[in-house]
C-alpha cells in the first residue's frame, strides 16, 4: 500500500511538472483587442489564442502534443513537407470548426473531408479570417534552382495582424529579400536549420535588417542536431540590443535527455 501511494504521488508530481512546463512556455503580448498568447509546441508548430479564437500553425507531432490547448478555429499551413503538412496529426486533432489557410500545393494534398474548409492563399495575397488579417509572403531557398527543397511560389510565410500587433512566420526559407524588406514587425518567428533553411548567421543578419521588436528562433532542428540558438541570440544582440530574442523550448523530448 505504501509503495502504491508513493508511485501515485510520483505520477501526480510528473503530471503537475509537465503542466507547469507547458504553462511556463506560454507568452503573452498585449493588443488593442486583448492579449495574444503564444505557445510554442514543437519544431515549427505553435498555437496562438486571441479574441476568443485559437490558431494552430503547422500542426505536427501527433494529437498528444496539443493536450491542454483548445481546438483550433483557424489552421495555417506553410508547405507540403511532413513537418508542416502532417496528415496524421490533422486526423488526430479536432478540426471540425477550423478553417484552413494554405498554399495551393498544400490544398492539393489535403484529404477530401477537409477540402471544403480550405482557403487557398498564394504568395503576396491577403485575406481576413476570424478578425485576423493574413498576408502570404514567399518562402524559398537561395540560390533559386530547379532542384531546390523549397522553390519560390510553393509555400507561404505569413504576416498576421492581430489588431495593432504584427506577427511574422517565416516558414522554411532563407534570408530572402522579402523577409529583409519587412518593417514594423512586433513578433517574428524565424527558422534556422541546415541544410533545409538557413544558418544562424543568415538568420541573425536578416533579423538585424528588418528589426522585429521580438524574435523567436524556431524550426531549428537540422541534420546535425539543434542549431545554436544561444549564439544566434548573441549575434542579434551584438548588432542591436533593442531586439528581444526569446529562446523557448521547441523540443521538449530533447530537453528530457
Amino acid at each position: 500500500m505504501k509503495l502504491t501511494s508513493i508511485l501515485m504521488l510520483a505520477g501526480l508530481l510528473l503530471v503537475l511538472t509537465a503542466q507547469a512546463q507547458q504553462k511556463n512556455n506560454i507568452d503573452r503580448i498585449e493588443t488593442q483587442k486583448g492579449p495574444l498568447t503564444i505557445q510554442p509546441v514543437l519544431h515549427g508548430t505553435l498555437a496562438f489564442t486571441w479574441n476568443g479564437k485559437t490558431i494552430y500553425v503547422d500542426p505536427y507531432g501527433g494529437a498528444e502534443v496539443f493536450k491542454g490547448i483548445a481546438a483550433p478555429d483557424l489552421i495555417l499551413i506553410t508547405d507540403i513537407h511532413p513537418d508542416h503538412l502532417d496528415l496524421k496529426t490533422l486526423e488526430g486533432i479536432k478540426t471540425d470548426k477550423a478553417t484552413f489557410v494554405v498554399p495551393q500545393a498544400v490544398a492539393d494534398k489535403m484529404p477530401e473531408n477537409l477540402k471544403k474548409r480550405v482557403v487557398v492563399l498564394g504568395n503576396n495575397d491577403h485575406i481576413e479570417q476570424q478578425g485576423i488579417s493574413i498576408a502570404a509572403l514567399p518562402m524559398y531557398n537561395l540560390p533559386e534552382t530547379e532542384d531546390s527543397r523549397h522553390p519560390k511560389g510553393r509555400g507561404n510565410g505569413y504576416v498576421l495582424k492581430f489588431a495593432d500587433k504584427t506577427v511574422y512566420l517565416s516558414g522554411d526559407t532563407e534570408d530572402i529579400p522579402e523577409m529583409r524588406a519587412l518593417r514594423n514587425v512586433d513578433v517574428a518567428f524565424v527558422c534556422m536549420n541546415l541544410p533545409y533553411t538557413m544558418d544562424i548567421d543568415q538568420a541573425a543578419s536578416a533579423v538585424l535588417e528588418f528589426k522585429p521588436a521580438i524574435v523567436y528562433p524556431y524550426h531549428y532542428r537540422g541534420q546535425e542536431g539543434l542549431s545554436d540558438v544561444e549564439a544566434f541570440k548573441r549575434k542579434v544582440n551584438e548588432g542591436d540590443q533593442n531586439i528581444e530574442v526569446r529562446l523557448r523550448n521547441w523540443y521538449p523530448e530533447a530537453s528530457k535527455k
